[in-house]
């Protein structure tokens, strides 16, 4: 308590200090230094790091366009913000600061590259305190990129502060997308071409209701797993804590006939099955998958490969034998989250050492698969020292998002990364904010940041009435 109370009383504005070995190592927070920026998106508003510098001037240079600010703070106005980047979409901005520190007066230069792909312009997280086994106050929003609006399309206001897991869209559409509402009153909340629908995707043949899952790209189907989950506190030293599955399976829901399938290829005890997601042209089903063995004894062995299996869309059926498309036993690392670009070219996923709980996991890092050829893509100017993970694809595969605990290690933020078509991939940039010490003062983790080409149609009052007032369609 006292720890809260001090940050809670602070002034917000204090400057943080800049140095290795701190949070805000660099002359400038957010660190847009040398990156590449789509051609929409919001002001880049940062602060100068440094406690004992004065006089600063920002100088914002393309073409013949100049924007200049002066002082520590660097907000940009949004219509010059947009009228640069519009002169700009292409090549690059150049960017000249200037300003007394104790050791001298410091000038420095550096880029920022505005794209010609713009991204989609709506992002959805859920904001949740960084805990244990206890959760309070959530709320799901939705940013608007080429500003600074956000709206609550699912909160704890409206829905008797229950627990909801977070929103995803299927490849980008914001006119297909779902989320779960927990407890009594919940189920899964589809919304299929702007109609909104409360599902229990439940039955008694199966070992647990849904949990993780994603749309087929048609819009009839969804994949899902089935997961017993046990949190537990870890008892190695500098680890928080581990979230293991004590059994899961897989199932695929049919939304036009609301019925649920299961298969015996995913229906074994001795092994474990999670994070399914179709590929691109909705043909095919990737999951992670791993060996049953004695939990939590042997939880830091427990390693899961990446598998895919067909789809069949006329049927709703999942096919056999699975394909390894990467093998934890050769490769010595557990993988999650498999997600595929809408162009079918690149699968983006995330290494761990072991399990299927990467936010707590510092070695947790992206990893990148050109589908064509097999190849892992290099992606060092992406991956940091902590958690790398939760990550979503733009509807024209140029971009993706991903969760990150880079800095201070305890709260996940929003980066953004250009991918181009020879698979590089840029320097990733923090999602901006309207004050430039938003983050400094921000003491809840943005969770799962999903990209969407269109905004969802509902909002947070909605949610509550159907939470209300409308009962969950039943399965079978």
């Amino acid at each position: 308590m006292l720890v809260l109370l001090t940050l809670a009383c602070g002034r917000p504005y204090d400057v943080q200090p800049a140095g290795v070995g701190t949070d805000r190592p660099e002359p400038v927070f957010p660190d847009y230094r040398d990156v590449t920026i789509p051609s929409n998106i919001a002001p880049l508003n940062f602060y100068y790091t440094d406690p004992d510098g004065s006089h600063f001037t920002t100088t914002l240079t393309s073409g013949s366009m100049t924007v200049t600010r002066k002082g520590r703070d660097v907000v940009w106005k949004e219509k010059a913000w947009k009228q640069l980047l519009a002169a700009a979409a292409g090549s690059d901005i150049e960017v000249v600061s200037a300003y007394r520190s104790a050791g001298g007066p410091v000038r420095q230069t550096w880029t920022i590259h505005v794209s010609a792909d713009p991204i989609d312009p709506y992002l959805t997280y859920r904001l949740i305190e960084p805990g244990f086994e206890v959760w309070d106050d959530l709320e799901i929003q939705e940013r608007h990129l080429e500003s600074f609006e956000t709206r609550n399309i699912s909160d704890w206001r409206h829905t008797g502060n229950h627990c909801m897991n977070c929103h995803i869209h299927a490849q980008g559409r914001g006119d297909l997308s779902m989320f779960y509402l927990r407890g009594e009153g919940g189920g899964a909340i589809l919304n299929r071409g702007g109609k909104l629908r409360k599902l229990a995707l439940n039955d008694t043949t199966m070992i647990s209701p849904t949990v993780y899952g994603e749309i087929h790209p048609e819009g009839r189907y969804g994949v899902f797993s089935n997961n017993i989950i046990i949190p537990a506190i870890h008892a190695a030293g500098g680890l928080r804590m581990e979230v293991f599955d004590r059994n899961s399976d897989l199932c695929v829901a049919d939304f036009d006939e609301n019925r649920l399938y299961a298969f015996p290829e995913t229906a074994r005890e001795d092994v474990m099955e999670t994070f399914p997601a179709f590929s691109a042209d909705g043909k095919y089903v990737y999951y992670c998958t791993a060996p049953y063995l004695h939990l939590p004894a042997d939880l830091d062995r427990m390693m899961y490969a990446l598998v895919r299996v067909p789809f069949d869309a006329e049927t709703g059926t999942l096919g056999a034998p699975a394909d390894t498309v990467w093998s934890a036993a050769e490769r010595g690392k557990s993988v999650c989250h498999p997600k595929a670009s809408s162009d079918g070219r690149w699968l983006l996923f995330t290494l761990a050492d072991y399990g299927t709980f990467p936010i707590n996991h510092r070695e947790c890092d992206l990893c990148l698969m050109d589908l064509s050829s097999g190849e892992i893509m290099d992606l060092s100017a992406v991956n940091a020292d902590k958690s790398d993970t939760y990550h979503s694809w733009s509807s024209d595969s140029r971009w993706f998002v991903f969760a990150s605990k880079r800095g201070d290690g305890l709260y996940g933020k929003p980066w953004f990364s250009h991918l181009s078509p020879d698979g590089t991939v840029t320097k990733p940039f923090l999602l901006p904010q309207k004050n430039p010490h938003f983050y400094d003062t921000m003491l809840r983790s943005f969770n799962v940041p999903d990209l969407g080409n269109a905004p969802v149609g509902f909002d947070a009052a909605e949610i509550g009435r159907i939470w209300k007032e409308v009962p969950a369609e039943p399965f079978e």
